[in-house]
C-alpha cells in the first residue's frame, strides 16, 4: 500500500557559530547575522518518509516555513528524493514562537491534503538545534487531531492503517503501536541519511521559487522576463510552490509576533573560566577518582 508521507523542516542557524549578534533587541533570533543550515533531526525525519516511500511506494511531500532564503533546504531535500516541496514564507508570520508556527504548519498541512491528497503519516525532526524546545512537532499533531510518536527511531511494521515504531527513550526503548494517520518526531539515532544524489541534482539544478526569479534573470539574461523564465521551469516541474499564509488559510492574529504568548527576556552568553589546576595520578586508580569527582559535582 502507497503512503503519503509530509515531512516538515527547518532552516537553522548554525548553532556552532554563535557571536553577540545571535539576538535582535527584540528578543527574536537575528538569522540574517547566521549562518544557515539544514536542521539536523529533520534530515533523520526526512530519510525515514523516503525508506517508507521506497518499500511501500507513495509520495514525500517536505514543507518548511520561514524567510524565502529556506528554498535552500527544499532544493537540498529534491537532491535525496523528496517528490514535492512547499515553502510556507509570509513576513506576518516572523517572529512566531511554537504556538504559531505549529499553527500556520498545520493549517499548511491540511492545504496539502486538499490539494494532493490525504497524508498517511507526518514526519518531523526532535527538535530544532535553534530553539531546543520539542515542542512544535507535537503541538501539530494536536492541531491537525492525529496521534503522535515522539522520539521515533525505527518503524518496526506498517501495514493495515497502523504502524508499530520504536521510541529511544533515555533508560531504554518503547515498542508502541498507533492507527494512522499519525505524526512522528525522529531522533538523530533512527539512521543515517542518505547524502544527495547527482543525478537528481543534474535534475534539479534549476529548481526555484517565484520569489528567486529576480536573481535568476540577472544569470540567465536570455529569459528576458519573469514570465518566460516561470514558463521554461514549469515545463520541467522546476517550479517550488511558495504559500502565504492567506494561502493556508490562517487566522493572522495566531501567527507572527500577535499570536506568540513566549517572549524572549533577556539572553546570557556564559564563558566558562578556569578555577585551579590539579594534577592526578596517572594509573587507572587516578583516572577512576576523578571521574568519580566529576559525576559527584554534576559535571559528567
Amino acid at each position: 500500500m502507497p503512503y503519503h508521507s509530509v515531512v516538515l523542516v527547518k532552516q537553522v542557524p548554525d548553532t556552532a557559530n554563535i557571536t553577540g549578534k545571535a539576538m535582535k533587541e527584540d528578543g527574536t533570533v537575528n538569522r540574517a547575522a547566521l549562518p544557515a543550515i539544514f536542521n539536523p533531526e529533520d534530515l533523520n525525519a526526512l530519510e525515514m518518509a523516503l525508506q517508507v516511500k521506497g518499500e511501500h511506494g507513495g509520495e514525500v511531500t517536505v514543507l518548511t516555513m520561514g524567510p524565502p532564503r529556506a528554498a535552500d533546504v527544499l532544493r537540498d531535500a529534491l537532491y535525496r528524493g523528496a517528490d514535492r516541496v512547499i515553502l510556507l514564507t509570509d513576513r506576518r508570520t516572523a517572529g512566531s514562537d511554537t504556538l504559531a508556527t505549529s499553527y500556520a504548519l498545520a493549517c499548511a498541512v491540511e492545504r496539502i491534503a486538499r490539494d494532493y491528497g490525504d497524508f498517511d503519516l507526518v514526519f518531523c525532526g526532535r527538535q530544532a538545534i535553534d530553539g531546543d524546545t520539542a515542542q512544535v512537532g507535537p503541538q501539530v499533531a494536536e492541531k491537525l487531531g492525529v496521534p503522535q510518536i515522539t522520539y521515533a527511531e525505527a518503524i518496526q511494521d506498517l501495514r493495515d492503517g497502523s504502524l508499530v515504531a520504536q521510541r529511544a527513550l533515555p533508560l531504554g526503548t518503547e515498542t508502541v503501536r498507533c492507527m494512522l494517520p499519525c505524526l512522528l518526531t525522529v531522533v538523530n539515532s533512527a539512521n543515517r541519511p542518505r547524502p544527495p544524489s547527482v543525478r537528481r541534482m543534474m535534475a534539479y539544478k534549476l529548481a526555484a521559487t517565484p520569489l528567486e526569479y529576480g536573481e535568476l534573470l540577472e544569470r540567465w539574461p536570455e529569459f528576458e522576463t519573469e514570465e518566460a523564465l516561470d514558463g521554461y521551469l514549469a515545463e520541467r516541474g522546476q517550479q517550488i510552490t511558495v504559500w502565504s499564509a492567506t494561502d493556508v488559510g490562517a487566522e493572522l492574529d495566531r501567527v507572527g509576533l500577535s499570536g506568540s504568548p513566549t517572549k524572549v527576556l533577556k539572553v546570557d552568553f556564559v564563558t566558562l573560566a578556569a578555577d585551579g589546576t590539579r594534577e592526578i595520578d596517572a594509573s587507572q586508580e587516578g583516572l577512576a577518582a576523578m571521574v568519580k569527582e566529576l559525576a559527584r559535582d554534576y559535571i559528567l
